[in-house]
């Protein structure tokens, strides 16, 4: 294993730069068609189905224990009922078709057929050799899934894998800061960081009176201020969780080395770049308003 120290943060700006590139399923009309096909109808569903396949035909209870932030009334609609309407491994199968029309049209046929997106398969799966599965069960259950031959979906599942690895250590960061999941969204907007608020509502199944109900407790804890405004102490509370969360994810960037680092980083920022040009995300996605 490779012993190279590793410059500050690097692990973290390489997720950064290879976690939206597996996002991008989640806006493309791609998805919609693909699961559409399988007889979905429920955007929600579509979304929840996508994340969840690789752990099986779970249920809601599940589901809210490995997502953490999501409400568990919002997936006790759609789960285990999802898996009526296609079982796990065809849910899995449209995801991948999603995946290569969503990165064939985001990024262009020249950038998926070439030898960066090769090299930048090659260095993401190594760095994937180094991840470990105990207490990790979305990044466990993606690893047993078989990696694709071609490597625009090399990069994906990997890309997959790593942010997979990450969240896993993320949610025990957030234990460890005692924020419920709620309290988790609502600080992690207003870093300016994290999804507006609507979009979070929208997606996490929560009501405007829970996220003002964190909110308060936010501010009861001397974390957030009247305004919604981070106060010192919660900047330095977001700051401990992510630093938390960087020392649980190490092994795989530490792995790949620091030079294998910033390249995976250099290739990911230019296909990520590409892919927002193009019109991957909404432009109103993230933001604190």
């Amino acid at each position: 294993m490779t012993t190279t120290a590793l410059p500050p943060r690097a692990g973290r700006r390489c997720h950064n730069a290879l976690n939206p590139l597996h996002s991008t399923l989640y806006f493309s009309p791609d998805l919609d068609r693909e699961f559409g096909a399988l007889g979905f109808t429920d955007q929600s569903a579509m979304r929840l189905a996508s994340r969840s396949a690789a752990l099986g035909a779970v249920g809601a209870g599940t589901v809210a224990a490995t997502f953490y932030n999501y409400s568990h009334e919002l997936l006790a609609r759609h789960l285990p009922a999802v898996w009526e309407t296609a079982s796990p491994a065809q849910v899995l199968d449209a995801r991948l078709r999603t995946a290569d029309a969503t990165l064939r049209r985001l990024l262009g046929e020249e950038t998926v057929a070439s030898a960066e997106m090769a090299e930048a398969a090659e260095l993401a799966l190594r760095a994937t050799e180094a991840c470990t599965r105990h207490a990790r069960p979305l990044y466990s259950a993606h690893a047993d899934l078989p990696v694709p031959e071609e490597p625009h979906l090399a990069y994906w599942y990997a890309a997959t894998l790593l942010r997979e690895h990450r969240g896993d250590g993320h949610l025990a960061a957030l234990l460890s800061a005692g924020l419920d999941p709620v309290e988790a969204l609502v600080s992690h907007t207003a870093t300016g960081k994290g999804m507006a608020p609507r979009w979070v509502l929208g997606s996490r199944g929560w009501r405007r009176a829970d996220w003002e109900a964190a909110a308060e407790r936010l501010r009861g804890r001397g974390l957030l201020d009247a305004e919604g405004e981070l106060t010192g102490a919660g900047t330095a509370l977001r700051d401990e969780i992510e630093e938390h969360t960087d020392r649980l994810d190490a092994a795989p960037y530490e792995h790949l080395g620091a030079a294998g680092v910033e390249r995976l980083t250099e290739l990911g920022r230019g296909f990520l770049v590409t892919a927002a040009v193009a019109g991957a995300f909404p432009a109103d996605l993230v933001g604190k308003g």
